[in-house]
């Protein structure tokens, strides 16, 4: 069984959501802490303005962000700092809206013992079917594989940070300007090393469309946000055919 730290990012009010992930973690004997998840409007101005770039965010996003995208961002960078506050070599951390599948514990073992020195910041822990791999190698014989992306598929509903990971997202990404998984998909201007656990180990419940950290990304509705998405889509795409995808070969050292 992995010992390291777990966190669930769960909304004070969300007193359903709280209970059944404590629920969920209870059932596979897996130890969770609650993180608060930060309420937009309940930030000063100054932490406001500390965290978030309004001005470079209309240049590099489409459309602009809800407070609920916003909040949900400033709470992975608490998670990311309870890391890098703590001893622990890397973090699970989770949306609240989140399946636990059965053989996440078996993963997040195997994760545990991965080497701590740098070759991986961000392991996620679910990705859209079928995924597009760069290439791969056995994390669980005969069960799950550990997988670089040709492309980092989106969501940040759970996922294990490594230290380095945490203090590449917490230096470059202050203040951010566009959504949490958005960032974390333009891995190359952070140097982010993002791998993945094949097939996912967590899924998404009935009620992650409807997040109540977050709002759905909307679609853009006017052709000047269309246009902008459009741009922002070309340099995802520029920057992953640039650059060169993490190595499965780096983690998994014979």
């Amino acid at each position: 069984m992995s010992s390291l730290p777990i966190v669930f990012i769960n909304l004070s009010k969300d007193a359903e959501r709280r209970e059944r992930m404590t629920a969920q973690f209870a059932q596979m004997g897996l130890t969770a802490s609650r993180l608060p998840a930060v309420w937009w409007a309940d930030l000063s101005e100054a932490e406001q303005k500390r965290l978030f770039c309004a001005p470079q965010s209309h240049g590099r996003y489409f459309k602009p962000l809800s407070n609920g995208e916003k909040g949900c961002y400033a709470s992975h960078l608490r998670s990311w700092q309870q890391l890098l506050d703590s001893d622990a070599p890397a973090m699970v951390v989770f949306e609240d809206d989140v399946r636990l599948l059965p053989q996440l514990p078996q993963a997040l073992a195997a994760i545990e013992a991965l080497p701590a020195d740098g070759s991986w910041d961000m392991i996620k822990l679910y990705g859209r079917e079928p995924e597009k791999i760069a290439n791969q190698g056995p994390l669980v014989a005969g069960a799950l594989q550990l997988i670089s992306y040709q492309r980092v598929p989106s969501f940040a509903a759970g996922y294990v940070i490594s230290r380095s990971g945490a203090r590449k997202m917490l230096e470059a990404r202050v203040p951010f300007d566009r959504p949490v998984d958005v960032d974390i998909r333009f891995w190359f201007e952070n140097d982010l090393r993002v791998y993945g656990v094949y097939p996912s180990v967590i899924a998404l419940d009935d009620t992650s469309e409807v997040s109540s950290i977050w709002a759905q990304q909307a679609a853009p509705t006017s052709r000047l946000q269309k246009m902008r998405k459009f741009k922002m889509k070309l340099a995802l795409n520029w920057g992953n055919l640039r650059a060169a995808k993490p190595q499965v070969s780096a983690v998994l050292k014979p």
